[in-house]
């Protein structure tokens, strides 16, 4: 009997289930006395928004993370951050595991399609080898760090903390940093914002991405090319990658609050890392109060857009931004169907597409409108903090920890939207689509 309600639920409605409870759970914890630094618990305002930027993985604080919470908070705070990214991310596929030999043909296929691209006998080992190399890169990039810090001058167990802290935390794009300037006193460290920067882009690419190279690394495939969410994913990022950086360097290079009185290999590496962190892993090695306003358009625009489809990451997800262009872009060839890389696009896709991008974009404009008539902060911050706590991003111009009690919840909102609201709304949308048994007359309004 206990069985039935679980059978009914759709893998999308479970997947926001645990998340809520993850963030429920994770309140509870940095309520403890033993979660802060100072004497007695924190206040359940400042432990439930921590919770709520750990586990959808933003970064976003309103207080400050070195100081305000202990070891036990900290380490609180890594948990939630797992669980948040990879936890959450490979949710869905365990349960289409647990209850395939519940569900009809029907919703089997549309559970796999939720899944990005994995059949449903493939989940257990999939997932298994996704965590093996989720592992292998947090392990190496934690080693490496590590040893940076440990030459700085960093104890032992203060350096190995680091280094496992940050790595967890840049895999699954999070944007909580130890230190109170988050990574500016490390501007000009190769070692340290280049092994972040490895962690955030891989963490970025999704399961489906992963999952793909990890089967044609175990059946040594050589002859069949990527699919199709493979390709975009990997030429969008590449795209994004290169237009991010290239574009902070240029707004910012002779800015004198950020990269101005920098040497031209620091700042190569800062732009770069400024151009890489906007895909929502949240770290800063520059102040983004001093940015220039072009500079934070286009990490507004970054943001938005976001990283891997099924990934640690927040936005509209690359895939999305590229199908949306792809389609607009045949469309005023004149084309009736859209087609690219050899392969042809189905309508279905363009709607979800659609779908995802004007839901949040309409949420941003609703969150902005919001967070300028509850705040004294105007337009242009009110915009990146938004635009930053639904992407799940975590960069601010630092007025988090300054806002009442209003623009909290319009932050908290977001973020579970944002963490939740593509990946389900584009699960949904499949979930339910379906056939008409009638066609009405076809005629087409005057558009434009």
């Amino acid at each position: 009997m206990s069985s039935r309600p679980l059978a009914r639920l759709r893998p999308a409605q479970s997947v926001a289930l645990a998340f809520l409870a993850f963030i429920a759970g994770g309140t509870l914890l940095l309520m403890l006395p033993i979660s802060t630094s100072a004497p007695g618990p924190a206040a359940i305002g400042d432990a439930f928004f921590t919770a709520t930027s750990a586990v959808t993985v933003t970064g976003l604080s309103v207080v400050d993370t070195a100081s305000y919470w202990s070891g036990f908070g900290e380490a609180v705070i890594l948990v939630l951050c797992q669980l948040g990214g990879l936890g959450v991310m490979t949710f869905t596929a365990i349960l289409v595991l647990i209850i395939s030999g519940r569900l009809g043909l029907r919703r089997r296929q549309a559970a796999q399609a939720e899944q990005g691209l994995i059949a449903p006998g493939e989940v257990r080992s999939i997932l298994i080898g996704v965590a093996i190399l989720t592992a292998i890169i947090e392990s190496l990039v934690a080693l490496v760090l590590f040893l940076r810090f440990l030459s700085l001058g960093e104890g032992f167990g203060r350096a190995l903390w680091y280094g496992v802290f940050h790595s967890v935390t840049a895999f699954n794009n999070a944007g909580f940093a130890l230190f109170q300037d988050n990574f500016m006193s490390f501007s000009d460290d190769w070692v340290i914002l280049g092994a972040l920067s490895v962690a955030i882009i891989a963490g970025g690419l999704g399961l489906p991405v992963w999952s793909e190279i990890i089967r044609r690394r175990r059946t040594h495939d050589r002859v069949h090319r990527f699919s199709l969410h493979t390709r975009l994913t990997l030429i969008g990022t590449a795209v994004l990658l290169v237009l991010g950086i290239g574009l902070v360097l240029l707004f910012e290079w002779g800015n004198p609050g950020t990269l101005g009185p920098m040497g031209v290999g620091d700042k190569i590496l800062n732009g770069g890392f400024q151009g890489i962190s906007p895909r929502t892993a949240g770290f800063n090695s520059v102040d983004y109060a001093q940015m220039k306003p072009e500079s934070l358009m286009i990490t507004d625009f970054l943001m938005f857009i976001g990283a891997g489809s099924v990934s640690t990451s927040g936005g509209i997800k690359v895939t999305t931004m590229l199908v949306l262009a792809i389609a607009t872009i045949a469309s005023l060839r004149g084309d009736r169907e859209v087609q690219l890389l050899g392969r042809r696009l189905p309508s279905a896709a363009i709607r979800v597409a659609l779908a995802v991008t004007v839901v949040f974009t309409s949420l941003i404009a609703l969150g902005t409108l919001l967070m300028v008539s509850l705040t004294e902060f105007g337009l242009e911050q009110s915009l990146f903090e938004v635009t930053s706590a639904l992407s799940t991003t975590g960069l601010s111009t630092g007025i988090t920890s300054s806002l009442p009690v209003a623009g909290d919840a319009i932050l908290i909102v977001l973020m579970i939207l944002g963490r939740l609201g593509p990946q389900v709304l584009g699960a949904s949308l499949v979930l339910r689509e379906r056939s008409a048994s009638y066609h009405y007359p076809e005629e087409r309004p005057i558009v434009g």
